[in-house]
């Protein structure tokens, strides 16, 4: 079965009332090393799809490269949100995702800001702009939003957003496997893959590793 190709009916619908939609997706919420990423963009209205666009799991890294290329020369405003591994541990991933995505956010929306007043207005979510996240409605995000599950696969924002977002994810997991050899995170980016696992084993954790998550947890067991 072919991958789902998003489209643009929920941007086209936000351009009919004369607003424009941010997307929002995010990666790293499973894996048991690294910081959760989000991404926020906004494309230009009367766009037209960049061809491939779609769920960044369902792409290959050669094809996200392409891709990442490709989106960031035809969009309007984008911007990158993390949280740490300090942060996951401390929040829960659920609350440490909806701070990764409330940055990327504030920032995307200041970008804007700043753009609009070199114009005229300034642009606010809820009013000139309308906010759409992958997955389900988050209480923690700080700003009016919808949600829509599946979301990378419906709405081609999100969708580019998702690929921005997992390809700078990856890339930094890139990078910290050199610093880190043996986990294989230049491969699995830090999920719990049967080989990251038994280096675990081997080599115990790095300060990188999430210690509220199992099989992490393990290793910091109170004594007594």
């Amino acid at each position: 079965m072919a991958p789902v190709e998003p489209t643009l009916a929920r941007e086209a619908a936000a351009w009919a009332e004369g607003r424009l939609l941010i997307g929002v997706d995010e990666v790293g919420r499973g894996p048991l090393a690294g910081p959760v990423v989000a991404a926020a963009a906004v494309f230009p209205s009367g766009i037209t799809p960049i061809p491939g666009v779609r769920d960044s799991k369902t792409l290959s890294a050669a094809q996200r490269r392409r891709l990442l290329a490709a989106i960031l020369s035809s969009v309007r405003q984008l911007a990158l949100g993390a949280a740490s591994v300090a942060e996951i541990d401390r929040l829960n991933i659920r609350v440490a995702t909806a701070l990764a995505m409330h940055r990327a956010i504030r920032r995307l929306v200041a970008g804007l800001r700043g753009s609009a007043a070199r114009s005229s207005g300034l642009p606010a979510i809820g009013g000139e702009l309308r906010l759409l996240l992958d997955g389900l409605p988050v209480a923690e995000l700080g700003y009016p939003h919808e949600a829509l599950v599946d979301g990378d696969a419906h709405c081609y924002t999100i969708a580019a957003a998702g690929i921005v977002a997992k390809s700078v994810r990856d890339g930094l997991m890139l990078r910290l496997s050199g610093r880190h050899p043996g986990y294989g995170w230049e491969t699995n980016a830090g999920y719990g893959t049967a080989h990251h696992c038994d280096a675990l084993a081997a080599l115990g954790p790095t300060r990188h590793h999430r210690r509220s998550f199992a099989p992490i947890s393990q290793f910091f067991l109170p004594i007594g």
